[in-house]
């Protein structure tokens, strides 16, 4: 006989939602973090655009009030357990821990999150938070009428820069080559865009600041010369690296390392979830992480009563 019910993988805002509407669906079920939960989130400044919080919450606060939730309910949640992997064919799913445990379930919700790709030059960990962002979507309408960078050439980055002049009175692309990776229509209309400008053939090797955040960016021409570049913030959108390490890529569809699943969160395995950053998508955001989670518990529900 199985442990539990369901085991969910990964506590951030999809995973946690998964674990509140399990727990309240009286479901046998565990929630396994590898850190604290809270997921990406805990190392988000402020986040403004969470429906319920007209004034704002940092991201360690909604994260807390998420555990807070869904421990009411009397979700078990082990933290500190990292999965290092997993079979999930068959009716019992087996989970190994780091310290060779073994749980199984007749049901997983995979919520592993992904993380974004960095430039790991000095100032980028220090300003985290207060000018250096990962998401335009999250940040952008704090950079009101102010000048910022964005590094990146593809799609998403092209796209977000021109998603930023609506807030920002100059948005420079910093591009590491002469030409752009995005499609031409893309292109296009960054090109067209006047608030745009462009740093080609041209890397991120400092940023720098003061108490109020990103002051400057150093910038490393191809030809090695050095320049400075005046922002008040910096957008980091080189690519998105899912955290999918422990997963059995001989079992799962995992088009581009991330998980594929049909609008009701479900893999191509049976029993088998998933939602959050870690699935195929283009949009990461806390709302539709947490909308995902949520179906995905309902359809492990339907799951378990033999109705799929």
């Amino acid at each position: 006989m199985a442990d539990y019910q369901l085991i969910i993988v990964g506590g951030g805002p999809a995973g946690l939602t998964a674990g509140l509407y399990a727990a309240r669906a009286r479901l046998k079920t565990v929630l396994l973090e590898k850190g604290a939960p809270g997921g990406q989130v805990m190392n988000t400044d402020w986040i403004d655009n969470y429906p319920g919080f007209p004034e704002g919450i940092s991201g360690f606060d909604l994260a807390e009030k998420m555990f807070a939730q869904a421990a009411r309910f009397d979700l078990e949640t082990r933290k500190n357990s990292e999965v290092v992997s997993m079979d999930l064919q068959g009716s019992e799913k087996k989970i190994v821990l780091a310290d060779n445990t073994v749980l199984t379930s007749q049901a997983v919700i995979l919520a592993p999150g992904a993380r974004p790709n960095k430039l790991d030059v000095p100032g980028e960990t220090e300003f985290a938070g207060k000018g250096v962002s990962y998401c335009a979507t999250c940040d952008g309408p704090f950079f009101l009428k102010t000048e910022i960078a964005v590094v990146g050439g593809g799609n998403t980055a092209i796209q977000e820069a021109v998603y930023l002049t609506k807030f920002a009175d100059k948005v420079t692309v910093i591009h590491r080559r002469d030409e752009l990776r995005a499609t031409k229509v893309v292109q296009e209309m960054a090109f067209a865009n006047p608030k745009i400008e462009f740093a080609w053939n041209s890397t991120v090797s400092r940023i720098e600041g003061g108490a109020q955040g990103v002051e400057s960016l150093t910038l490393l021409n191809s030809d090695g010369r050095e320049s400075k570049l005046p922002v008040h913030g910096v957008f980091v959108l080189i690519g998105t690296i899912p955290n999918n390490e422990m997963l059995p890529a001989d079992q799962l569809e995992m088009p581009e390392g991330f998980v594929k699943t049909d609008l009701e969160m479900r893999t191509n395995l049976p029993g088998v979830m998933a939602a959050g950053d870690i699935i195929n998508k283009r949009i990461r955001q806390v709302i539709n992480g947490a909308g995902e989670g949520a179906v995905a518990a309902m359809s492990v529900e339907h799951y378990l009563a033999g109705l799929d």
